[in-house]
Formats: structure tokens, C-alpha cells, sequence
């Protein structure tokens, strides 16, 4: 069985993604500087190491033993990237280039953490991996600077790297106090405190909702694909249902669940610069990696939620 390096590995998809490996009779080190990781929420199996991506000495050290290096680790707050963009894309991109860096060095293949945010406002859906690319944040810009570095290594260093971009992340777990939930958790912090949803704008946005277990899985799956490469690799693959699926439908959704009948979700103004339509074509990964959304909303709703 393999050795695994997941960094960022306190955090949701990085827990969710251990528990999988694990259950696989795999062996799995975790790095996290515990700014958002929850260490207590880690499978006891899974050895942690706490200390930060931009300590290049840590990260070569972590590195003896392993097999492959999953890169979790982020500020994805994009209000806390505004906020403090120096600091946060220091994080975000420098040490995410210590980490890959670092791996390729070594050998091993790195399936890394993209995300969807790197397509910002688009027109046509669904949104595909040649898509262009449009940050609207910091955050998506540092994700895009870390794909190109990703591609580069590749090129010049032989690296075997695949960016995995995941859409609307939800799934049991995720802390609902946290800058990094998305509208799911926020509904359901709501509903089980006896309120009907706050929607903001007029619910008709469309967002891709997909499950952790699935994202983990597809994170596993690239690993595997990487595993049998003996060449140079540089791949993207988008992580998502392929599903629209609105704000009010969502909502609507979470209420029955929670047998609220004739009743109406609260309406709010609009954030300022929401995109209007999100969501991706799954087909790439479907047919290379082999994953497909297995977990369809409404079961995923009742287990996050329950």
C-alpha cells in the first residue's frame, strides 16, 4: 500500500479524502498550520504534522517515504485574500510552488487543489476545462499562477502534475462558522435553528453542487491515474455534477427536508459582482478519470443535513 502527503489535510475535502485513503489500508501524513483545520475531525490513523506550505525545509522533510502528494492546503476565504492579499497569496501561491517544487524534486506525482473560481463570469455553459480563464479575486488569480507553475515543472522538470478544479464543495462536516462554507451550510445553520433560508438576490442564480465523498474520490482517482505515467504530465480536470441547480431550488429542497410546507425562504439583496450562472461539464473526468457525481443532491442534502 502507498504513502500519502496530504497538506491541508485538517480541512474538509482533506479529511474526507484521508478517510478514503485509509479505508484503502493506505498510509497518509497530513501538514496543516491549523488556521481552518479542525485536527479533532482528522482520522486518528492520519499523522499530522503541524507548520506551513512556504516552509520549504518542512515540506522536503515530510517528503522521505512518501508516494504521492495531495495539495490541499489554501486561504480560500476570497474576502480574506481581499483582505490581506499579500499574506494570503503568499500562502496561496508561493507555497503552493514550495510544495510542487519540492515534490517534482523528489519524484513523486502531486495531484493539487485548482479550483473553479479560475473561470470566473462565464457565458456558455456548461463550463469546460478549455474554458477560458477569467479570476475575478485573488484567490482565483493565485489558483491560475499555480496551474501554470504546475504546467511548467512539468515542462522543464519532468513532473507528473494534475490540477483538480472542484465546483460547489458540500457534504457533512463543513463548519458552518467558517468564511470557506458555501450556501448549503449556511441554509442548514438556518434551518436548524427553526428559520426559513436567506436568499440573497432573487434565488434564480445557478450554481454545480457536488458532494465531498465524490470530490475526494476524483482527487483519489487522478492520484491512481498519475501512478501510470511514466512520462512528463500536466492535466485539468474540472470536479462537478454537470447539474444546475438554482438558489431557490436548493432552498426549496432544504425546507422539505426539513418539513417546512407553505412556507417561502427570506429574500436579501444581492451580493455586489455574484455570477449569475455556474456550472461545468463533468465529461472529461467521467471519461478519463473514471468518477462520475455519485452522490446525487437530494441524498447528499439528507445526509449533510441530518
Amino acid at each position: 500500500m502507498a504513502h500519502y502527503l496530504i497538506t491541508g489535510g485538517c480541512g474538509f475535502i482533506g479529511r474526507t479524502l484521508a478517510s478514503q485513503l485509509l479505508a484503502k489500508d493506505h498510509s497518509v501524513s497530513v501538514l496543516d498550520d491549523l488556521s481552518s483545520g479542525d485536527r479533532t475531525l482528522l482520522p486518528g490513523r492520519a499523522k499530522l504534522h503541524v507548520g506551513c506550505i512556504t516552509d520549504a525545509a518542512l515540506v522536503a522533510s515530510l517528503l522521505s517515504g512518501v508516494d504521492g502528494v495531495f495539495h490541499l492546503a489554501a486561504v480560500a476565504s476570497v474576502e480574506k485574500c481581499i483582505t490581506d492579499w499579500r499574506a494570503s497569496s503568499h500562502t496561496n501561491h508561493y507555497g503552493s510552488v514550495t510544495v510542487m517544487d519540492a515534490a517534482v524534486t523528489a519524484g513523486l506525482p502531486v495531484v493539487a487543489a485548482s479550483s473553479a473560481a479560475v473561470y470566473g463570469d462565464q457565458q456558455l455553459m456548461p463550463i469546460q476545462e478549455r474554458s477560458s480563464l477569467a479570476p475575478l479575486s485573488p484567490y482565483a488569480a493565485d489558483k491560475i499562477a499555480c496551474e501554470h507553475h504546475a504546467a511548467t515543472l512539468s515542462h522543464l522538470r519532468g513532473g507528473r502534475l494534475i490540477m483538480m478544479r472542484p465546483f460547489n464543495v458540500y457534504g457533512k462536516g463543513q463548519d458552518p462558522k467558517s468564511p470557506y462554507s458555501g450556501v448549503i451550510t449556511h441554509f442548514a445553520k438556518r434551518l436548524q435553528a427553526g428559520h426559513v433560508p436567506i436568499v440573497q438576490g432573487d434565488g434564480e442564480q445557478v450554481r454545480d453542487f457536488i458532494h465531498v465523498k465524490d470530490v475526494a474520490r476524483g482527487f483519489a482517482a487522478a492520484m491512481a491515474r498519475l501512478g501510470d505515467m511514466l512520462s512528463p504530465t500536466f492535466e485539468v480536470y474540472n470536479m462537478c455534477s454537470g447539474t444546475p441547480t438554482s438558489i431557490n431550488s436548493l432552498a426549496m429542497q432544504m425546507m422539505q427536508l426539513y418539513g417546512i410546507e407553505n412556507r417561502s425562504p427570506e429574500y436579501a439583496p444581492a451580493r455586489a459582482g455574484d455570477i449569475r450562472m455556474s456550472y461545468g461539464d463533468p465529461r472529461r473526468t467521467e471519461a478519463t478519470l473514471k468518477v462520475v457525481s455519485a452522490v446525487g443532491l437530494r441524498d447528499g442534502l439528507s445526509e449533510t443535513l441530518f
